[in-house]
């Protein structure tokens, strides 16, 4: 299993019979793919979409049905499209129980920085900001390092914020960590893999290592194919 792949399956583990979801564009998408058996949700897109299925394979993919990154989507039986309108009346009032989004640096703050990479020309932000505050529960689902190999969680998010004080839990290819008002984030859980120790050298935002820490919690097991 891929490193996505592994990141969009343990966020999956979140989800609860009956919730009303969104999932970001990216790695969150492939959380449709892994919702676990006998846990029925509701996926919503913020263009304008609801009762979304599972990624569709590349080539059955219909190009009128796409999410807000214009990535392909499918539709259970019952779904429907609407204007973004009625999208956003949905997020803002406050409907949806969770949203999974990517980001570029999440400090221990809960602060996300998800829209801009300074430097480079970026369209905006999008209604990312308003799932952070719309939805109830924000799962940050990313991988723990960036391409030149420098964490995401910091101390503090250098780059320009899409919102502040939201992220409700932590998803990476490596640990799970969930924040709480007294204490800040938590480490729950370690990947298969990873030691106390790798995770602290790769993770520069303060938390605090759970009394019941999971050690080999998710990811391929041994011998597993890639």
């Amino acid at each position: 299993m891929d490193i996505k792949n592994v990141i969009a399956a343990r966020a999956a583990q979140e989800l609860k019979d009956g919730q009303v979801i969104n999932l970001g564009i990216g790695i969150p998408t492939l959380v449709a793919n892994h919702v676990p058996p006998g846990v029925d949700v509701v996926i919503q897109t913020q263009n304008g979409a609801i009762g979304v299925g599972p990624v569709p394979e590349a080539f059955c993919s219909d190009p009128d049905r796409a999410n807000a990154g214009g990535q392909p989507i499918t539709l259970i039986a019952g779904g429907s499209f609407f204007d973004s309108a009625a999208s956003f009346a949905m997020i803002r009032g406050g409907h949806l129980d969770m949203t999974f989004l990517g980001t570029f640096q999440v400090d221990g703050e809960g602060n996300i920085a998800s829209y801009e990479v300074p430097g480079r020309i970026v369209a905006g932000m999008g209604g990312a900001m308003d799932l952070l505050v719309g939805a109830r529960i924000v799962n940050v689902v990313t991988e723990h390092c960036s391409k030149d190999g420098e964490t995401k969680l910091l101390k503090e998010c250098t780059f320009p914020l899409t919102g502040a004080c939201e992220a409700d839990v932590i998803i990476t290819e490596r640990a799970v960590f969930r924040r709480f008002p007294d204490t800040g984030f938590v480490l729950e859980e370690v990947a298969r893999g990873y030691t106390l120790d790798d995770i602290e050298a790769c993770t520069d935002m303060n938390y605090v290592v759970s009394e019941n820490v999971k050690m080999d919690a998710y990811g391929p097991e041994p011998g597993a194919e890639e």
